[in-house]
């Protein structure tokens, strides 16, 4: 009987944890999609997981720049328990999206917090020049990216600005020592994506890079 009302006792107390849980994890991301800050911060108080994720597998951090919801981008960040480092569905990292936005302050404390400047595959770099966002751009060098970083398809940072971004940031790249030569998968190289792309300002300052770095002798480019 003794154990019988142990039992009892085991089984209430874990009903109201497993209650308690279910509800914060609701109130979570209620409060994350209305950019409620202060309803995360009280959860974060209580112990509550900022890396927990919906039924999606979305996490908290990801969702809130979706909306946006900056307020708890905030709160989110000033937790050293949130991982910077999460992905959505297309390996897409915090940094990376904030870079493809030109949101400048949040990429500086991303970085602050030691997000991946040289994440593998498609990195913060690609998604700047794709913006044509420069002084991201020149951020992420300071932070040592790497220039010539290859996407999975080959695809460089100077290719992504030629074809996407701006003559400014294919003007950066070039003065930061971008390889002109480098090519993709396809065969193709950053002035072939300008061409594609009609971007007549940066197949000129891309033609004029090449010229310039032509060594006699070395036939046609």
């Amino acid at each position: 009987m003794k154990n019988y009302f142990k039992n009892i006792i085991y089984l209430a107390v874990f009903a109201a944890s497993f209650s308690s849980q279910a509800g914060s994890y609701e109130d979570f991301f209620r409060a994350v999609r209305s950019d409620n800050a202060s309803s995360i911060q009280a959860l974060l108080n209580r112990g509550f997981d900022p890396n927990t994720v919906d039924e999606q597998g979305q996490a908290g951090l990801l969702i809130a720049m979706r909306e946006p919801s900056p307020k708890v981008i905030q709160v989110l960040l000033d937790s050293p328990k949130t991982n910077v480092e999460v992905r959505n569905a297309k390996d897409e990292s915090p940094l990376m999206l904030a870079a493809l936005k030109g949101q400048q302050d949040l990429v500086t404390r991303l970085i602050a917090r030691d997000a991946d400047v040289n994440k593998p595959g498609w990195a913060p770099l690609h998604y700047a020049a794709t913006g044509g966002h420069v002084a991201i751009m020149k951020l992420l060098l300071e932070n040592y990216a790497f220039i010539d970083a290859q996407s999975p398809n080959g695809s460089t940072p100077l290719m992504m600005a030629a074809m996407y971004g701006s003559a400014a940031a294919v003007q950066l790249l070039l003065d930061e020592g971008a390889d002109t030569t480098m090519k993709n998968q396809l065969g193709m190289t950053a002035l072939d994506f300008a061409r594609r792309a009609n971007r007549p300002d940066a197949v000129r300052l891309l033609s004029t890079a090449a010229q310039a770095n032509k060594r006699p002798g070395d036939g046609k480019w």
